[in-house]
C-alpha cells in the first residue's frame, strides 16, 4: 500500500470517517449509483463545509473538491495537520483571488476526470445562505461535455444542522446523503448545441438535485442573494 493510501485508509476507518460518521448517524441512498471506478463528476447541494466530508464517506471514492489555497499556507502543529487533512482528502488548491481561478477549476477538474476519478462539484458555486437550492452555474455542464465523464446528481440534508452558518463546531444532527441516476448528458446533446446545451445540461442536473434534497428553489444564483443578505446583516459570509 502507498502512502497515499494508507493515508487515506487511516482518514476514513479511523480518524475521521467512524466519529463523523457517530456525529452525523450518516445515511446514504442510491450507492448503487455510483460507480466504483472511472472518471466521475459528482454534482450536489451546497449546505456547509462538512458536505465535503460525507459524500466521500458516502460514496466511498476518494472525491476531489476544490478548497481555498490558503489550507495548505498555515504555519506551525496547526498548519501541518490542515495540510495533512487536504492533501489527505484530495483537496485541489485554488487561489479564488485569481481572477483566472474560474478557468483553473475547470482546468483542474478536468485533469482528475482524465485520470479516472471523481470529483466533486457545487453548481450553486457556493453554499446556500439561506438553505434554497439556487440557479446552477454551467462549469459543471461545461465539465461534462468536455470530459464525457458520468454526471451524477447528489443531495445532502442536514449537514446544516451539525455545522450551523458561521460555526467552526460541529453538533450531533441525522444527515442523509442521496445519490440519484445520471443525468442524459448525451441524450441533451443531440437536441442541444453550444450555450443552449450547456444551461439544458445544468438545469437538468439542477432538477435532479432539487427532487433528491426536497429544497425550495430559487432562480437566482447564491452570491447575489449572499451579497444582498450580507448587505443587510442577515449573513455569515
Amino acid at each position: 500500500m502507498s502512502e497515499g493510501a494508507f493515508s487515506r485508509a487511516v482518514m476514513r476507518h479511523v480518524l475521521i470517517g467512524p466519529p463523523l460518521k457517530l456525529v452525523t448517524r450518516l445515511r446514504v441512498e442510491g450507492r448503487e449509483n455510483v460507480p466504483p471506478t472511472g472518471p466521475l463528476i459528482v454534482a450536489s447541494n451546497h449546505l456547509s463545509f462538512v458536505d465535503s466530508m460525507v459524500i466521500p464517506l458516502a460514496s466511498r471514492r476518494q472525491v476531489h473538491f476544490l478548497g481555498k489555497a490558503e489550507y495548505f499556507q498555515g504555519k506551525g502543529l496547526r498548519g501541518a495537520g490542515v495540510r495533512w487533512f487536504h492533501s489527505t482528502a484530495g483537496t485541489i488548491p485554488v487561489d479564488r483571488s485569481d481572477p483566472r481561478a474560474a478557468l483553473k477549476s475547470l482546468e483542474l477538474g478536468e485533469e482528475v476526470l482524465r485520470r479516472g476519478e471523481a470529483f466533486g462539484v457545487y453548481p450553486e458555486g457556493t453554499r446556500s445562505p439561506d438553505g434554497r437550492l439556487h440557479r446552477g452555474r454551467t462549469g459543471v455542464a461545461r465539465m461534462a461535455v468536455n470530459s464525457g465523464a458520468m454526471l451524477l446528481p447528489c443531495a445532502v440534508i442536514g449537514t446544516d444542522k451539525v455545522q450551523p452558518p458561521g460555526s467552526n463546531g460541529l453538533r450531533p444532527a441525522k444527515v442523509t446523503v442521496r445519490f440519484g441516476r445520471p443525468v442524459d448528458v448525451e441524450g441533451l446533446a443531440q437536441r442541444y448545441e453550444k450555450a443552449a446545451l450547456l444551461r439544458a445540461v445544468t438545469d437538468a442536473t439542477m432538477d435532479a438535485i432539487a427532487e433528491l434534497s426536497g429544497q425550495e428553489r430559487s432562480d437566482r444564483y447564491a452570491s447575489d442573494v449572499k451579497a444582498e443578505l450580507a448587505a443587510r446583516g442577515s449573513v455569515t459570509a
